[in-house]
């Protein structure tokens, strides 16, 4: 879900400039434990600085959600984990519609941080209305075309998108 994640994360920075948004791609979940359960686990602060005490986090895993919330349910910021994973939905099908079906793709991830991010829905309304509209036009071209839209198969990071740690 790796390119979902940051096709969302484009999403949300072109259609919000001013939300700060931050994507910690984790390739070792034994981070996600403290220290003190694996020895590969982060420490509270360590965990803190990536994902904060209190801020909305979109989680998006390839495996089931359960898995997530059992390796972070003593960290601080627990409930406000969204784990957004495996839902045993799909068929054959395009690589896109699986991720549709599963809410993995990029119109559910950044429709998932407007829901979650206190004042945003009402801020982004249009935005979550265009997204939606988004969900229901590749519904549509799936249908009739067998494949997946091109500006979902062409899709690459702008070049502009890039910014520093920290902001």
């Amino acid at each position: 879900p790796t390119l979902e994640t940051l096709a969302a994360a484009d999403i949300l920075r072109s259609g919000i400039p001013d939300l700060k948004i931050r994507v910690v791609n984790v390739v070792d979940l034994m981070i996600l434990q403290s220290n003190s359960e694996h020895p590969h686990g982060f420490a509270d602060d360590r965990f803190d600085a990536l994902f904060t005490k209190a801020k909305p986090v979109i989680f998006a895993y390839h495996g089931y959600p359960y898995l997530i919330h059992r390796l972070t349910y003593r960290r601080a910021n627990h409930d406000n984990m969204h784990v957004h994973g495996f839902r045993e939905e799909g068929t054959t099908t395009t690589p896109f519609d699986m991720v549709v079906l599963n809410q993995l793709d990029r119109y559910h991830l950044a429709l998932a941080a407007i829901a979650r991010v206190p004042g945003l829905a009402e801020r982004a309304k249009d935005l979550a209305a265009a997204l939606h509209g988004k969900l229901a036009e590749h519904k549509a071209y799936v249908r009739e075309h067998g494949e997946d839209m091109p500006e979902i198969q062409k899709w690459s990071w702008p070049q502009d998108g890039a910014t520093r740690a920290g902001d």
